[in-house]
């Protein structure tokens, strides 16, 4: 097993989505020392996470689930103090969805000025050659929401070869079989068939996704992803955001992605 592969604790449940990054830059986030610095303290054993000491630098932990202590003091707090930032992205074609490439490829992070990329991290992901909006966060409570199944609905605009048939249409709606497990039902309307070549476009809306699901769909019927752009996340859209270009989002904008708590009574029950 590899240094980033290394987990600390298991989670009582499979489903519940951990949002894991490498300690040393888990350290860096809350002021203590520098990324370099903090490799140094993990291999000298100052590091304990869970309880159990660290040398390995590499091992990732998450920071609003794990206790991690720095040379004996509970650092937590101090990244809980941590402000909170929220960038939209429209990620253009050729651009990685990470925040580094041992290949040098185009990210996405490289689409923001030094200053104000640092400590983010994007959520979830659009491959090399999809388009379409990402937001970028040092949040892991919305970065779970956002990932997490089933909660948060991605909508995307989808041009496809030729012209599939409603029967086929009707197959990618109930969801069909992928690899080794199934898709889940999916929302698709035709928006307009091309007058030349014959093509289609579709908008699809996904609430839980596979790796590149759209593309291994519409390649399963015989009719390949010619483009594929992502046009919102939620009630987040991209109106007046061009590809490459980013904009805060506002804090109305973050609160409604997380559901109402219902509001608890304190009158007192009538006997």
């Amino acid at each position: 097993m590899s240094n980033c592969e290394f987990r600390i604790g298991l989670r009582n449940s499979q489903f519940e989505i951990s949002m894991e990054e490498r300690l040393q830059k888990i350290i860096a986030a809350a002021g203590i020392a520098s990324r370099r610095g903090a490799e140094e303290m993990i291999r000298r054993g100052e590091v304990v996470v869970n309880g159990k000491r660290v040398t390995e630098a590499g091992t990732k932990a998450d920071p609003e689930r794990d206790h991690i202590k720095v040379r004996g003091k509970l650092i937590n707090p101090q990244l809980a103090a941590v402000e909170k930032h929220y960038l939209l992205v429209n990620k253009p074609r050729g651009y990685l969805s990470s925040v580094s490439d041992p290949k040098k490829r185009p990210l996405v992070m490289d689409l923001l000025p030094a200053g104000v990329r640092r400590g983010l991290h994007p959520v979830g992901r659009l491959d090399f050659n999809t388009e379409g909006l990402m937001i970028l966060t040092n949040d892991g409570e919305l970065t779970r929401l956002l990932t997490e199944g089933g909660v948060v609905p991605k909508v995307y605009s989808v041009k496809v070869k030729g012209s599939p048939s409603d029967e086929q249409i009707a197959r990618l709606r109930r969801g069909i079989r992928l690899g080794g497990s199934r898709t889940a039902p999916a929302e698709i309307k035709l928006v307009e068939r091309t007058k030349q070549g014959g093509n289609a476009w579709y908008q699809v809306t996904l609430r839980e996704g596979k790796n590149q699901q759209i593309r291994r769909m519409f390649d399963a019927i015989g009719h390949s992803v010619v483009k594929l752009r992502r046009v919102s996340v939620g009630h987040v859209t991209d109106h007046g955001l061009a590809p490459g270009q980013y904009r805060e989002l506002r804090r109305g904008e973050v609160t409604r992605f997380f559901p109402a708590k219902p509001k608890i009574s304190r009158e007192k029950p009538t006997k």
